[in-house]
């Protein structure tokens, strides 16, 4: 699980994160902090997931406990040569509001590029849904990330699961 919310004050998104570290832990699951290395090492997070413009890997490496998961956002397979991140995520692939910032869609044969050019495992995200998981798997991507497929879901934990079985 990925805890993306940037408009939280350190504070709150710290409060935040150290609640979801329980729930992650009780579960199993790993928890990263979206592009907040110092709020991923106070709640114990098992990584830091980084935008671009942020501190680099190596860096972030440096500060995180051994064995924590980095990984990095691109919108291009260029951005994917030499990285030293545990995975990538590429996008956006369809699209979706939360990603228009970052231009039109790259759609299927740029996600394939991506997966080619890239050293480690690469995510889809951005519109994707469902229906969608099949695609991008296709394309080669490792799995998919998503906000709006289970968010605006009307039974989120339904919409979890169906995800997973599609990822296999």
């Amino acid at each position: 699980m990925q805890l993306r919310e940037r408009d939280l004050p350190a504070r709150a998104l710290l409060a935040l994160a150290e609640r979801l570290r329980d729930v992650t832990a009780r579960a199993g699951a790993r928890l990263l902090v979206n592009d907040r290395l110092d709020v991923a090492i106070t709640a114990g997070a098992d990584g830091v997931h980084l935008a671009g413009g942020s501190v680099s890997v190596a860096e972030a490496r440096a500060l995180l406990p051994a064995g924590a998961l980095v990984g990095v956002s691109v919108h291009a397979a260029d951005e994917l040569a030499g990285c030293d991140a545990d995975y990538a995520v590429f996008g956006p692939v369809y699209a979706t509001p939360s990603k228009a910032a970052y231009g039109p869609p790259q759609g299927l044969a740029r996600l394939a590029a991506a997966v080619a050019a890239s050293p480690v495992p690469v995510l889809a995200v951005g519109g994707v849904d469902l229906a969608g998981v099949a695609a991008c798997r296709a394309a080669g991507a490792h799995g998919v990330a998503v906000i709006r497929a289970l968010v605006a879901a009307d039974d989120p934990g339904a919409a979890t699961r169906a995800l997973l079985a599609a990822l296999g």
